[in-house]
């Protein structure tokens, strides 16, 4: 009875004197946050695990910036040299957005695709005079859409959407089926399967990549592996990058598919310095 009388005034002592440790809520003490994945969450300042982007305190609320394309030459033409000019402007007063943070090594990725999703690029315009520049050779008549990825310093990062035109008359596009078949991009054999093995709409899907060769995997612009999804559509456009990953050939990336369609997914993997894509079709129910 004494040595717990003697314990409960150690105990009231020690709480007027605020010197008793607390254990952390971790829902409320981790401060430091992946600016592209915000479940990713610690008390020390470091990396992201997934991504490989710096944690930061004090991440804002999500807002949509304005992202405002120019092209020339006007009408676009097949086959000929064009240029796109991307001009961003903050949300509040339309001012131009001069300071950027670095993602991935590079302060704008943009993802091109054709109506038809024969045509893909990822590549990184480059800031000039407080506009991103890139030059764009498009292959033929119809709708191309961009998507542009960007972190406006002190904000949070954004997806953008535009739409561009090509002049002529496009050829329809041909419906999707289920392709989950292998796939020998440059100098790698990639190899898919999914969890569930028919996704569904709303819920998470594992997709899981094992790639061969295993030797030489490397990591593509600070990332593991580089993702995107588009609905045959092309109203959903999603960048992602590895839920698990570590330098081995088995790879997993995670995501939920917001509709029922059928969406072509491109992933990119480096091995030996070189870039690797390669595209999958995966059919998404109700």
């Amino acid at each position: 009875m004494r040595a717990i009388a003697f314990l409960l005034i150690l105990l009231t002592v020690g709480m007027l004197s605020g010197q008793i440790a607390t254990t952390p809520d971790p829902s409320k003490d981790l401060v430091y946050i992946c600016p592209m994945d915000h479940d990713i969450r610690s008390n020390e300042p470091g990396k992201c695990s997934r991504c490989g982007m710096k944690l930061v305190q004090g991440i804002p609320e999500p807002i949509e910036y304005h992202l405002d394309l120019t092209v020339t030459p006007k009408p676009l033409k097949p086959q000929e040299k064009a240029r796109l000019r991307f001009d961003v402007r903050d949300p509040w007063k339309d001012n131009p957005v001069t300071r950027f943070t670095v993602v991935h090594e590079k302060l704008f990725h943009a993802f091109i695709v054709s109506e038809d999703l024969q045509f893909f690029v990822h590549d990184h315009p480059t800031l000039e005079n407080q506009s991103f520049f890139y030059d764009i050779v498009f292959p033929k008549p119809g709708m191309y859409r961009i998507l542009g990825d960007f972190y406006p310093e002190a904000s949070s990062p954004q997806l953008i959407e535009k739409t561009v035109y090509v002049a002529g008359t496009a050829s329809p596009p041909v419906p999707l089926m289920r392709d989950y078949s292998s796939k020998t991009a440059e100098n790698l054999k990639v190899e898919l399967s999914t969890s569930p093995s028919e996704p569904v709409a709303g819920a998470n899907t594992q997709m899981h990549f094992s790639l061969s060769p295993a030797d030489g995997i490397e990591k593509y612009l600070g990332a593991w592996g580089h993702m995107l999804a588009a609905s045959d559509d092309l109203i959903d456009m999603m960048h992602t990058h590895p839920f698990i990953s570590d330098g081995s050939p088995e790879i997993q990336f995670d995501l939920t598919f917001p509709r029922p369609r059928i969406y072509r997914i491109w992933v990119q993997f480096q091995r030996s310095g070189v870039v690797n894509t390669a595209h999958f079709d995966i059919p998404v129910k109700q």
